[in-house]
């Protein structure tokens, strides 16, 4: 028995980095933390990345290897963290033609990314609709608010500026349908 647990600890510990680097991944990305056993993967996979920089930059070992190796993984994930946040490796997949897909989790997530300059309009429930500049979004259309600045509400060809209003948060639940307008330019009236 003391054989097992003492393989248990050393399989943990050569996985810290990688649990590090995941938790600094799902907490900095829209990517839902997965079940236990792919953390387990991808805690290997990442540990293993950060093995292969750690020996391509240090070729002998020193006793702070641990700790370098904990330091190179994690700024691994922040560099995974922008390459999954820009949509990087898929646009050159995209380019190449090799798919159509985005590194966004759903297509609600990438129709935020890719119109981050745009005014919206969020149809709601009982027909009401709001205008405003989307500061910030829910990752997912189930849950989640939308915070909405510069608010107006349309009614028919009317717009009534919620006036005295600094921010409106509206519940992703209650939106049928979201419209993203172009970015208004000078002295062109809003649509």
């Amino acid at each position: 028995m003391n054989w097992a647990s003492s393989e248990a600890v050393d399989l943990l510990a050569f996985l810290v980095p990688g649990f590090a680097a995941a938790a600094v991944f799902y907490s900095l990305t829209s990517h839902p933390a997965p079940r236990a056993f792919d953390r387990v993967i991808h805690a290997l996979i990442f540990t293993i990345i950060g093995k292969i920089v750690w020996d391509a930059l240090f070729s002998e070992s020193k006793p702070w290897e641990f700790a370098q190796t904990v330091t190179i993984t994690v700024a691994l994930a922040f560099v995974f963290v922008w390459i999954s946040n820009n949509d990087v490796a898929y646009w050159l997949l995209r380019r190449l033609r090799f798919t159509r897909e985005t590194s966004h989790p759903s297509e609600w997530y990438s129709a935020f990314s890719r119109h981050g300059d745009c005014y919206i309009v969020l149809h709601l429930s009982g027909r009401r609709r709001l205008y405003g500049w989307p500061e910030e979004w829910p990752g997912h259309p189930e849950r989640g608010h939308f915070r909405i600045a510069e608010a107006e509400w349309l009614e028919g060809d009317r717009r009534m500026p919620a006036t005295g209003v600094s921010r409106i948060l509206v519940p992703a639940k209650d939106v049928e349908m979201v419209e993203f307008l172009k970015m208004e330019t000078a002295g062109e009236p809003k649509e």
